[in-house]
């Protein structure tokens, strides 16, 4: 009789979290993936920074898996699903399973405006961070040799729209860039001078922290020169601007550089999983599930991570978190397990140990739920907790090594420009405009 068949499809936080949880089981399973590693996503913004090179952070799935026996990794692309054969559509033909894991993650989410992706680049990929870290460096290089001084200043304002923690941290890193990695290395621009501009819709940033948190993350950035726009929306990304809509009425900014941290969507795999099970949607796209995880009429299919709409205690979603796809990957694990055994699956429950972002150099907000602290000491501790966080101890040792190095010099060794023509001259002509008629809300 051969062995119980998990499928599990991605392999973030919560795919590896539920594969690494049946180690010990006498199961098979299969881990589907298009990329051939796991990537450390909270620490993309680095980066996109210049602070951490791609292979700091990710890991390959292979490596991770070579001593687990009982492990399959595929490089593929999933394409659909056959819930009634249970059969799972890749780009290298199907895989056939008794019990699959959905954990495919989140894309960038502009609202309806396509137009805005390659205008204001998203971060969720190793694609996306060096995208945006060349977008970054070219702009003060085009600064360097422009004359017009309007112009110039264009080149050295930066727009990041979204006030949550990856917003916060890649404003707080882009000041950081500008006021120390950069400051002398220019002969005709004082990177100094760079305008940073946070954009968030709610009346305060970190909207999901504790508002004295909130506040102090404000009084960071603003000491680092941020430029902090509460209660402001984008109504409308341009080749060479924003537009801006508050109660005070619209604005344009001139900018060349804008960089969008302003929300997510679920996998478009999703959608396709929806069209074939029937189960709805919620508004971010994500699968809506019973209380143990799995689908309304198909209990052999579990959905993790930000694919998922999994109310908290209050009835809220739970928050598109590492910290919740890691727990509700262990949780499935478990209940593959208890059906193993002929036991009744549970419900699942989070356990909210609190949330964490960093400002930049020595700054940092921490809502332990116990505790709420920042500065110095939830710096250290955002630096721990992520530490040991990471997969493999190679990166562990690799990017405590570069974060000592960046503490003590301010220097950014992985300030590379990759692609061709960016920040040039010429790039998305006004005809690639998109226009809205009011601001996403």
């Amino acid at each position: 009789m051969s062995r119980h068949h998990v499928v599990v499809v991605g392999g973030g936080f919560g795919g590896l979290s539920a594969v690494r949880a049946l180690r010990d089981a006498r199961v098979r399973v299969t881990l589907v993936d298009r990329r051939n590693f796991h990537l450390f996503q909270p620490l993309l913004y680095q980066v996109a920074t210049g602070g951490l090179s791609p292979a700091n952070i990710a890991a390959p799935l292979r490596k991770i898996f070579r001593r687990q026996r009982n492990v399959e990794v595929w490089m593929a692309e999933v394409r659909d699903f056959e819930p009634e054969r249970r059969l799972v559509l890749t780009d290298s033909g199907p895989i056939p399973y008794d019990t699959l894991v959905l954990a495919a993650g989140s894309r960038p989410h502009y609202f309806g405006r396509t137009g805005w992706a390659t205008l204001a680049p998203g971060l969720k990929t190793v694609e996306d961070a060096t995208e945006i870290r060349s977008r970054v460096l070219a702009a003060f290089e085009e600064a360097e040799k422009e004359r017009d001084p309007r112009a110039r200043e264009a080149w050295l304002t930066f727009v990041v729209v979204g006030g949550g923690p990856t917003g916060v941290e890649l404003a707080g890193a882009l000041a950081e860039v500008a006021r120390d990695t950069l400051a002398r290395d220019f002969r005709r621009i004082d990177p100094r001078s760079s305008a940073i501009l946070l954009v968030e819709g709610a009346d305060r940033i970190l909207p999901t922290f504790a508002p004295c948190l909130s506040e102090a993350a404000r009084r960071a950035l603003e000491r680092l020169g941020v430029r902090v726009r509460t209660r402001c929306f984008v109504r409308d990304i341009e080749p060479r601007g924003v537009v801006l809509e508050s109660p005070a009425g619209s604005e344009r900014i001139e900018a060349r550089t804008v960089l969008w941290a302003a929300g997510i969507r679920a996998s478009p795999l999703a959608e396709r999983l929806s069209a074939r099970t029937g189960v709805p949607l919620d508004p971010m796209g994500r699968v809506r599930v019973e209380p143990d995880l799995t689908l309304r009429g198909h209990p052999e299919i579990f959905v993790i991570g930000d694919m998922a709409c999994v109310p908290g205690e209050k009835g809220e979603p739970l928050p598109a978190m590492a910290p919740v796809a890691i727990q509700e990957g262990r949780h499935v694990a478990r209940q593959i397990l208890r059906r193993l055994r002929g036991k009744k699956t549970e419900p699942f429950r989070y356990r909210d140990r609190g949330v964490m972002a960093t400002i930049g150099r020595a700054a940092a907000v921490a809502d332990l739920r116990w505790l709420r602290f920042d500065g110095f000491a939830a710096w250290v501790v955002w630096l721990a907790v992520h530490l040991l966080q990471l997969v493999e101890f190679e990166n562990r040792i690799l990017v405590s090594t570069q974060w000592a190095w960046n503490y003590f010099t301010r220097n950014r060794s992985a300030r590379l420009i990759t692609g061709e023509g960016l920040g040039r001259e010429g790039e998305n002509e006004p005809g690639d405009r998109a226009r809205v008629a009011s601001p996403p809300r």
